[in-house]
């Protein structure tokens, strides 16, 4: 079985294309707090024409003082968010076969969560995004419903 965490590292960038973490190397870089520059990668492939995805990970005002400061590392809580964001990318795509597919369906309203958009719904909280994993697990094993 592949290294469930070698497309998540890589779609944040922590590790270069075919060198993936290992699983506890990529639980310690969570620990420590993301870089900056992973929020900004994950928004870049589920939402790239709206910006202010990111700030249902960080708030607003959080996020403008990150950017300033000289430690730009995400909390452990957001870093687990934004890895949570890149596994269900990688799921979308890995289902969906096509990046603009994957997109479509996690910024679309899903009729599976009441007219929400999945992305969203990942992103605010863990019960939202394992109903958005379902579905994707569904969708992968031929049974959307």
């Amino acid at each position: 079985m592949a290294n469930p965490t070698e497309s998540v590292s890589e779609i944040l960038g922590l590790a270069p294309k075919g060198k993936p973490l290992a699983p506890m190397e990529f639980v310690q870089r969570v620990e420590k707090g993301l870089p900056l520059k992973s929020l900004q990668r994950i928004t870049f492939c589920i939402s790239p024409e709206n910006q202010s995805f990111s700030y249902f990970i960080v708030q607003k005002a959080t996020l403008s003082r990150r950017k300033t400061s000289k430690d730009k590392r995400l909390s452990v809580g957001e870093s687990e968010k934004v890895a949570r964001l890149a596994r269900i990318w990688s799921d979308a795509v890995r289902v969906w076969r096509s990046e603009d597919d994957a997109r479509r369906f996690l910024n679309e309203p899903h009729m599976l969560l009441d007219g929400r958009v999945p992305a969203e719904m990942a992103a605010k909280t863990e019960e939202g995004a394992r109903l958005v994993e379902g579905i994707l697990g569904r969708l992968q094993h031929g049974s959307a419903l």
